[in-house]
């Protein structure tokens, strides 16, 4: 599958070391402590039920890769935004044995938003989402969205939570890490990995993880937010 390599935005992780804010609840920080991992409470079915209908907020429509039809609407409603496409793997950030310049020929040794120490993401092992370079067509960060923003992503039975960690191209939608397809059971293989439809993603508003390579409370977060979500609160 194509794949078209993630964009860096200058100085887009200079303002990660934030609490984390839950809509509509005060802020709370996460300190980067061990979270236990656990089967997501909410399930794949709800949260596809919740997110069937589409309240187009995108100007325009996206491609899933070059050359294909611009075909895909970034929807939303009050608490999130959303959109199904299909999946490419992002492999950029900090190099390691599965993502490299070796593994894939679009590698690139940045992400968008870094770490809290200014190093990249490390795609490999931080489940995260690529948002499209703001354009006439949609700007996120209009949205309540921002690099840290939880997102759950979902694909046949399996739901992932993740951040906003990258930044792709502007006409483009439908990509995620190697840490992502690989907990979704997708091929995670930058070169032929990836799936070509039916994969959703939700991204909560105004929520923010931090340090953004805090998986274990992305996936806390997302937990609470997912909950909230479903039951309509």
């Amino acid at each position: 599958m194509f794949r078209a390599p993630s964009l860096t935005l200058a100085a887009a992780g200079a303002a990660l070391l934030a609490p984390t804010l839950l809509p509509g609840g005060p802020a709370a920080e996460h300190h980067g402590a061990p979270v236990a991992r656990s089967e997501s409470s909410v399930s794949a079915a709800d949260l596809l039920d919740k997110v069937r209908d589409c309240t187009r907020i995108s100007d325009g429509l996206y491609r899933t890769d070059h050359g294909t039809a611009p075909t895909i609407p970034v929807c939303g409603t009050r608490d999130v935004v959303h959109w199904k496409a299909d999946l490419d793997i992002d492999c950029d950030g900090r190099p390691g044995p599965r993502c490299n310049a070796a593994t894939d020929p679009t590698f690139s040794a940045a992400t968008a938003f870094a770490q809290s120490d200014g190093r990249p993401l490390d795609s490999a092992t931080l489940p995260h989402i690529v948002v499209p370079t703001p354009s006439a067509v949609w700007d996120y960060r209009e949205h309540g969205v921002r690099g840290g923003s939880v997102a759950a992503v979902i694909h046949e039975d399996r739901v992932q939570y993740a951040v906003v960690g990258d930044v792709g191209p502007a006409h483009i939608i439908g990509e995620a890490s190697y840490a992502t397809a690989e907990a979704l059971g997708i091929d995670p293989d930058p070169l032929t990995g990836g799936t070509a439809a039916d994969v959703t993603y939700i991204v909560f508003k105004d929520s923010r993880v931090t340090p953004i390579e805090d998986a274990d409370a992305a996936v806390t977060l997302g937990e609470e937010l997912a909950r909230r979500f479903v039951d309509g609160g």
